[in-house]
């Protein structure tokens, strides 16, 4: 894709949809470490943000948005609308994180 663009509402200001491609997705599917999870055990006892777990969701959600782009690309979009995400615990400490969205193709308006 030249310029991706990714939102979530369903219209870019600016553009048409040409042509709608279906449904595009990235799923990623992660556990925390044992380490990790001794090091938020420990941010808990001390209140706040538990920086080692923002980090992962982080992570996760962006390796699942890439993986969701990548897919558009390789169908030919330039776009993806109405991008959303799901997440569900698998099992104890292993959860699934789930980007998905319409692939379309758009031109700008003139």
């Amino acid at each position: 894709m030249q310029q991706a663009f990714s939102t979530t509402t369903f219209t870019i200001e600016g553009y048409r949809v040409t042509r709608s491609l279906g449904v595009v997705r990235g799923i990623i599917v992660r556990s925390r470490s044992i380490v990790g999870t001794f090091g938020a055990r420990l941010q808990t006892i001390m209140g706040g943000n538990i920086t080692i777990y923002t980090q992962l969701c982080e992570k996760t959600r962006n390796d699942a948005f890439d993986l969701m782009m990548g897919h558009a690309a390789a169908l030919g979009a330039n776009a993806v609308i109405g991008v959303r995400y799901d997440a569900t615990e698998l099992a104890q400490g292993v959860t699934e994180v789930l980007c998905y969205g319409t692939a379309v193709v758009v031109e700008q308006q003139v």
